[in-house]
């Protein structure tokens, strides 16, 4: 989701500065959405989300794949030093 966030607003030519004002955010906030921070409220998110005109309730499985494998290959693009190094989040309870 964060990923696709990052995306859509630079697609979409906002600085974070412009999409917090928009949501009615800080920038901050919207700087750790975008880095997929899971202490965000999930409210928020999705209304950043909304903003950004990104789909969220009805996606298939095959959408959703397609979607990440789409933006891992724009990630290999990135020199090392932008790519995010931090630890995968252990989501299987």
């Amino acid at each position: 989701m964060a990923q696709l966030i990052r995306t859509a607003r630079i697609e979409r030519k906002l600085t974070v500065a412009e999409l917090a004002e928009r949501a009615a955010v800080s920038r901050g906030l919207i700087q750790r959405i975008e880095q997929g921070d899971p202490g965000c409220a999930i409210g928020a998110v999705f209304e950043v989300a909304a903003l950004l005109g990104i789909r969220l309730f009805n996606a298939d499985q095959p959408t959703l794949s397609a979607n990440t494998a789409i933006q891992q290959q724009t990630l290999v693009l990135l020199p090392q030093a932008a790519r995010d190094s931090r630890k995968p989040v252990k989501d299987d309870f």
